[in-house]
């Protein structure tokens, strides 16, 4: 790979790391206040939906635009243009079919799926989530088509659109409804029927996010037919069905071991506020009063692993292309670079958590109170340390994706849940544990997948990264 194309890996991972911080701090203008108003009940209710949600977007959208980016990105260093507008216009159509079944089974489904999660109150936040589903699944097919010309601007803007919305829809719209819930008479009613009335604060935060994926679409849309592409080319693209083929070759892999993933962490989820509940007898409210505590130190350890996607969604077009043109040497020197990156950017970042974690947690959310405050610090300790893991396992999957590796991280993602979920059903409902046993699960769950990655790439990549020189 030439050095102008190692520049353009770091100026793609660049473009992405730059959208991820304007994104996080508009999303601590959001996060934090909401999750003030929330509580811990709320945020449980907001955190179940999301989880239905990201696993129908992980179902529909997880591998298939890291497929369509990789195969973008080989037909554009071959020079086959004609073939690269076949794969983008074959894959939309698939897109398309993904998000309508999607977004439709959310909608109808809510309660069925909010009842399965031991969340019955879940059903309104899950229900204004359906939406997304379809308009993210033709975003994911658009940013994989840009990405694989190496064009990560389109996907840097459209993130930020969304960090918008949620911010100037979604947080008025909680508040809104809150004023109206502690309204005496409305307030009366909730009690009578059993609720506290924060499903449908829940459910107006979360709303803000539809309209944000709605925007960035349409965003999104308009940029493609602005700038369409008509380099000429005198290549003759392969049929529809063999580039279908060839996709869902790659990204079926991909979407299973992410869907592995979703479903381990949908079950762990039914598991804990399940063993909460029938193991240490609490209410559904107060389990996920608990569970609400934990929330608060994972939204941390995302903010660190959001940080580390960029670089794999750069890492995958480049190094593809590389390979595709026969440079396994400049393949080599993208990954050793996206190594070093990750190691400038988690560990000094996992650690300080682990190390601050109560004085960060104060300072986000003041209005809580101690003993919420303690419960939620020792959570983020461990999970500090587990940040680290979970940004080398992105990482190292993306390594082994782009090395043509797709069904390794499959077996990985299914050897760390099935840990996780076995320790959790041991030590949540042993009064000795308890919901404290559930950041030690999740640490051990991606240190084992962190640890079988790397051996993974040690074994299958041809001038392997030299891990002590570059940690």
């Amino acid at each position: 790979m030439s050095n102008q194309k190692k520049q353009s890996f770091l100026g793609g991972a660049a473009i992405l790391a730059a959208a991820v911080v304007v994104v996080k701090f508009i999303g601590f203008f959001y996060k934090v206040p909401l999750n003030n108003i929330l509580g811990g009940p709320g945020k449980t209710y907001f955190d179940t939906a999301y989880k239905i949600y990201n696993f129908l977007l992980t179902f529909s959208t997880a591998g298939l635009p890291l497929a369509i980016s990789k195969l973008t990105s080989q037909a554009h260093a071959q020079g086959r243009e004609n073939e690269k507008r076949k794969i983008f216009r074959t894959a939309i159509v698939l897109f398309f079919v993904l998000g309508t079944v999607g977004a439709l089974f959310m909608f109808f489904q809510a309660e069925g799926l909010a009842g399965f999660l031991e969340n019955s109150l879940a059903a309104q936040p899950i229900r204004a989530l359906a939406p997304a589903v379809f308009c993210v699944c033709l975003l994911a097919c658009m940013r994989g088509y840009t990405q694989g010309q190496g064009n990560m601007g389109p996907t840097a803007v459209s993130q930020v659109l969304e960090a918008l919305c949620k911010l100037g829809v979604g947080l008025p719209l909680a508040w809104y409804i809150l004023k109206k819930t502690q309204e005496a008479g409305n307030a009366a009613q909730l009690a009578a029927a059993g609720s506290d009335g924060m499903e449908n604060v829940a459910a107006g935060a979360i709303f803000g996010v539809t309209v944000g994926t709605i925007l960035s679409m349409v965003f999104l849309i308009l940029y493609l037919l602005r700038h369409r592409d008509s380099t000429p080319s005198d290549d003759v693209p392969r049929s529809s069905g063999y580039l279908l083929r060839h996709i869902l070759a790659i990204g079926v892999p991909i979407t299973l071991g992410n869907c592995a993933m979703s479903i381990i962490t949908m079950i762990d989820t039914k598991i804990i506020l399940g063993r909460l509940q029938s193991g240490l007898g609490l209410t559904e409210v107060a389990a996920s009063a608990l569970k609400g505590q934990y929330s608060y130190a994972m939204d941390m350890l995302n903010m660190v692993a959001s940080f580390v996607y960029p670089v794999a969604m750069s890492l995958i077009p480049f190094a593809a292309a590389a390979l595709a043109q026969g440079d396994k040497r400049g393949a080599s020197r993208t990954v050793n670079s996206a190594f070093r990156i990750l190691a400038l950017l988690a560990l000094p970042a996992g650690v300080g958590l682990s190390v601050l974690a109560r004085p960060i947690l104060e300072l986000l959310y003041p209005a809580k109170g101690a003993a919420t405050l303690e419960a939620a610090a020792y959570h983020l300790e461990i999970l500090g340390i587990g940040s680290i893991f979970v940004c080398l396992m992105a990482l190292s999957n993306g390594i082994l994706q782009a090395y043509g590796r797709e069904k390794v991280p499959l077996w990985t993602l299914l050897a760390g849940g099935g840990l996780k979920i076995a320790l959790n059903y041991l030590m949540i409902s042993n009064p000795d544990y308890g919901i404290r046993g559930l950041p030690v699960s999740t640490l051990c769950c991606y240190a084992l997948i962190t640890v079988l990655n790397l051996g993974a790439i040690a074994r299958y990549v041809p001038e392997r990264p030299d891990y002590f020189r570059v940690f």
